[in-house]
């Protein structure tokens, strides 16, 4: 049974879906089947201002076969722009219920990024958490940017593996730059989950629930890592808000970002 179309809106100039857990991971089960083949954004505020500022960035966003939203800021913008009930779709939970989807189903995923002692605590906290699960392989690329060459070899190592879901952990705008590169490459469906092998590999500790739900998130992590996540928090999202509330009024004059 096909799955009914996606509503979306602009926020800014990044189409952010309409969609929930089950929703996201129906349709990456979905596109497997009909060999439909690419890359799944989680966006936060973060995600979006780059793309404003970076065109070549906004031109990757736009090619994803879906943009979840990952931030509050971004449910409510949803919300104020007509699509009422819209949830938070959050990376770091989005790669849990896949995980848990994809065990049942027996398709194999691939976990790239993070170090490698993240990624061997990753592995065996999910593999703790659902026993089912197939992890076909993982990789742990070097910081700096690959040459040509190392990402071919990068590529080739998840293409032997025959991963048919691979999880990206390589943090915004490098995650999404790499999945854009390795779409037409890769017979898989690309997950960029951000910080999720942080967390699930318990190196860095999540805000709690209470504050997830208030939009206060951001005030946790930047308490935790203030010299990394100073300028995104501090800056970024009051350009944000300041350049939403212009988008609002105009939305409200002319009716206008509606793109279902």
């Amino acid at each position: 049974m096909s799955l009914p179309s996606l509503k979306s809106r602009l926020i800014l100039q990044t189409r952010i879906d309409a969609t929930s857990y089950q929703d996201a991971c129906e349709r990456i089960v979905d596109w497997l089947s009909t060999e439909t083949y690419g890359y799944i954004v989680a966006a936060n505020v973060h995600v979006v201002m780059t793309g404003y500022w970076n065109p070549d960035y906004q031109k990757i966003l736009h090619r994803s076969l879906l943009t979840t939203p990952d931030g509050m800021p971004l449910v409510w913008g949803l919300r104020l722009l007509g699509i009422k009930g819209q949830t938070r779709v959050y990376g770091p939970d989005l790669m849990l219920t896949c995980c848990a989807k994809l065990a049942r189903l027996k398709i194999p995923i691939f976990l790239y990024g993070g170090t490698p002692s993240m990624l061997y605590k990753l592995e065996h906290n999910l593999l703790k958490r659902y026993p089912d699960l197939v992890i076909a392989g993982t990789s742990s690329p070097p910081f700096r940017p690959l040459t040509a060459e190392e990402e071919d070899q990068e590529r080739e190592k998840i293409a032997i593996s025959r991963a048919k879901v691979v999880m990206v952990g390589l943090g915004c705008p490098k995650q999404e730059e790499w999945m854009s590169r390795q779409q037409s490459k890769l017979n898989a469906i690309l997950l960029g989950v951000g910080a999720a092998f942080s967390f699930h590999s318990n190196e860095v500790s999540q805000a709690p629930r209470w504050m997830m739900r208030l939009g206060l998130e951001w005030s946790y992590r930047l308490l935790a890592e203030p010299r990394r996540l100073w300028r995104r928090y501090l800056v970024t999202n009051p350009a944000f808000l300041g350049l939403f509330t212009r988008q609002l009024l105009c939305q409200w004059l002319g009716n206008k970002n509606k793109i279902d």
